[in-house]
């Protein structure tokens, strides 16, 4: 049996291999769409400014650096030796605390695909879920070597294109048995799961993203996902940490924040554009959100771009 300390720099090697993969791919700051459909290369040279962003369903393995990211009042800290999972969309506040030229932040973010989930789950069966209802969207887990060899081996695949359309299907494949039987796999289990509290929890997220510029009325909602509307507020907030209200206002704020950042529309435009009437109410649910009104804000995030 391989002992602790033997695995810990059998870990380290791997890591480093991670490491100088990602950095030959990406060799200036920036986050690239890979040959890969759903996976993303990230690097930074320096830490960055907390910025809020959805996050969609995905796995986030580091290979060198280390991030925060912040869900309502909870914080989660990922680094080489814990991976990040998010396993439905959530606004969340994220900024890079470790990074420098010499050593760069370097990142894979792997979308995660709920029909290769739920195929995988009708292939090896049941695998020990706990049942106590739904549980956060957000978690953290321990890397380990036969999900890191994994990972590797998708990235590895960057370099020969020709060999992209036979085994990344596989390797993906493999990457998504390792997250389903983790010590934190039945997060990711009771999501894809028809008909259980975490699934229905899921479509209400669903729904919200389609329809956050419509008015918000909790007993539709509540009606769409076949919930009672204390349940539902009770389940959304254990997966989300925040109320449908809530994640509704996020949602709309942040695309917003997009359009006037991306398209130079204007704030009282893109404030209604998302579902605000009044101008009054969206620059201040924005300040709060951002900590400053649309105009300031945004021209401190092209003074820092």
């Amino acid at each position: 049996m391989t002992s602790p300390e033997h695995t810990a720099v059998l870990l380290a090697q791997r890591q480093d291999e991670l490491a100088a993969l990602i950095s030959r791919l990406v060799p200036t700051d920036d986050v690239v769409e890979t040959a890969i459909k759903g996976v993303f290369l990230a690097r930074a040279d320096q830490p960055t400014l907390p910025m809020p962003v959805l996050y969609k369903p995905s796995l986030c393995i580091i290979a060198q650096g280390r991030k925060e990211v912040r869900l309502a009042d909870e914080v989660y800290l990922y680094d080489p030796l814990n991976y990040l999972v998010a396993s439905v969309p959530l606004p969340v506040s994220g900024h890079i605390t470790q990074a420098t030229p010499e050593k760069p932040y370097l990142c894979l973010r792997l979308d995660i695909d709920p029909a290769l989930v739920s195929n995988l789950i009708a292939d090896t069966g049941p695998i020990g879920v706990p049942n106590s209802g739904p549980r956060r969207g957000l978690y953290l887990d321990r890397v380990d070597l036969p999900l890191l060899d994994a990972v590797i081996r998708l990235v590895q695949l960057l370099e020969t294109p020709r060999d992209i359309n036979i085994l990344a299907p596989m390797v993906l494949r493999e990457i998504f048995y390792r997250l389903l039987h983790s010590a934190q796999g039945h997060h990711l289990h009771a999501i894809v799961i028809n008909d259980s509290q975490s699934h229905r929890i899921a479509r209400a997220i669903d729904w919200l993203n389609s329809n956050y510029t419509e008015p918000l009325r909790i007993e539709d909602l509540a009606r769409e996902v076949n919930l009672s509307q204390s349940t539902l507020h009770h389940r959304f907030k254990a997966v989300t940490a925040l109320s449908p209200l809530q994640y509704q206002k996020q949602l709309r704020l942040q695309e917003a924040r997009r359009l006037m950042l991306s398209e130079g529309m204007e704030a009282a435009v893109a404030g209604y554009k998302v579902g605000y009437e009044s101008p009054s109410q969206f620059s201040r649910e924005y300040s709060r959100l951002f900590g400053a009104p649309p105009l300031r804000d945004l021209a401190r995030l092209r003074s820092a771009s």
